[in-house]
């Protein structure tokens, strides 16, 4: 046996000419040239590795219902230098930092310089609150709401400079054409990639108070087809991903109406936008996922998040306006392919209205049986079910904070007047 493996070790040529030399001692083994080892060896073919694919970019975008300051809860807010926002919203904090893109909706201007805050009906919300929502994780806000207008063109004005000053992103009202034309866009490096989120947003209007005649451009009113069209063009200048907040159409109702259900499906078949965010009633609504979107794969719309901190509650409109939504959308973009929403999963929060205003995660205190606060259990239950009956079941409830995937974005300021030739 051992005769025959060396000898085919010695034809392929794997046994060194010395070895063959041996082999002449033993009676009845020929030993085989050089010349003919050599004509009979061949290399043996280095494998090509097969190249690892690169991973998938992984991102989530978490966003919110209405921040609306009443009076009471900028009473709640109050310092003796000023205003603090930020323990109010810290029971959600974990939700906020835990995103990677964390997006809420400022439904109330900020007052001009040399004016004081105020509450319903003309709302004014004191500068602080853009540093407070900085502080606490957000990285922008959609301005348009029924209520951009309450403090006129400065207001709108002090509200972008002081989100700007905090170093957040906006949308839904600028303070000139060129900022109005544009979407606000956030920019995530992850594996690699640097992937593009443009944001739009957009009002049915504002509660008759007057947009200037020489600024119409001062807030963003409702418009499928410019939506589209500026959808479109956010892509064709190198978006990513399209997201768009609209403030629509009936308060303290929580099932979409015709006009929200047409929208929707207009923005879904357009092909254009990733994702809707829906505001204005105060209460939660349904979560969907509609026929179309990018590629056809489908569209999700937050017909309404409902709150996020307010006043409100059973005493003066409906329950409940005593909670909303945190939507968590799961984004995956391959290194050679278009980003898409391949999952959206919310968390029920809702307000203590008599604790300071402090705005708890119900979702995870009903999963471990607690209270929230000075809210308990069974009050937390209560609020709790009111908000899982009218979510629906086509998105899954989140019980755990995200965890971010890579560092935080870049907010890409808008422009603020055309670039000169």
């Amino acid at each position: 046996m051992l005769l025959v493996v060396a000898l085919g070790l010695a034809v392929t040529g794997i046994l060194p000419v010395p070895a063959l030399a041996g082999l002449a001692e033993r009676p009845g083994v020929a030993t085989p040239s050089p010349s003919s080892v050599e004509a009979t060896s061949s290399p043996t073919p280095t494998p090509t590795p097969t190249p690892t694919p690169p991973p998938d970019a992984v991102f989530t975008v978490v966003s919110a219902g209405d921040v609306l300051l009443h009076e009471p809860v900028m009473a709640s807010a109050r310092t003796a230098g000023g205003y603090d926002f930020r323990p109010l919203l810290a029971p959600i904090e974990p939700w906020v930092a835990g995103a990677d893109l964390a997006l809420c909706h400022l439904e109330v201007p900020v007052v001009p310089p040399g004016t004081r805050p105020s509450g319903y009906p003309l709302f004014g919300a004191p500068p602080e609150i853009a540093a407070s929502l900085a502080a606490g994780g957000w990285d922008g806000c959609s301005t348009a709401s029924n209520h951009s207008m309450d403090k006129g063109a400065a207001g709108a004005a002090a509200t972008l400079d002081a989100l700007a000053a905090a170093g957040l992103g906006h949308v839904g009202t600028a303070r000139s054409a060129e900022e109005a034309a544009a979407p606000q866009v956030y920019e995530l490096v992850r594996e690699g990639q640097t992937i593009r989120v443009a944001h739009l947003a957009a009002t049915y209007g504002t509660n008759g108070m007057p947009v200037p005649a020489a600024a119409p451009w001062t807030v963003t009113l409702l418009d499928t087809a410019a939506l589209v069209t500026q959808a479109a063009a956010a892509r064709a200048a190198g978006a990513d991903l399209v997201l768009v907040s609209v403030h629509c159409c009936v308060e303290y109702v929580t099932a979409p109406t015709a006009e929200q259900t047409a929208l929707a499906a207009e923005l879904a078949a357009s092909g254009v936008v990733d994702l809707v965010i829906g505001h204005h009633a105060h209460v939660p609504l349904p979560i969907t996922r509609l026929p179309g979107g990018p590629r056809g794969e489908g569209m999700w719309v937050a017909h309404g998040l409902g709150n996020l901190v307010s006043n409100q509650d059973g005493d003066c409109c409906t329950p409940r306006t005593d909670s909303g939504l945190l939507m968590t959308a799961t984004v995956r973009k391959p290194a050679d392919g278009p980003a898409s929403v391949v999952a959206v999963d919310w968390t029920a929060v809702t307000v203590d209205r008599f604790g300071g205003h402090l705005v708890h995660p119900t979702s995870s205190a009903v999963a471990d049986g607690t209270g929230a606060g000075g809210l308990g259990a069974g009050d937390v239950a209560v609020r709790h079910a009111r908000v899982v009956e009218v979510v629906g079941a086509e998105a899954p409830e989140r019980v755990t904070p995200p965890t971010p995937t890579g560092p935080p974005p870049t907010v890409v300021p808008r422009p603020l007047a055309a670039t000169a030739p």
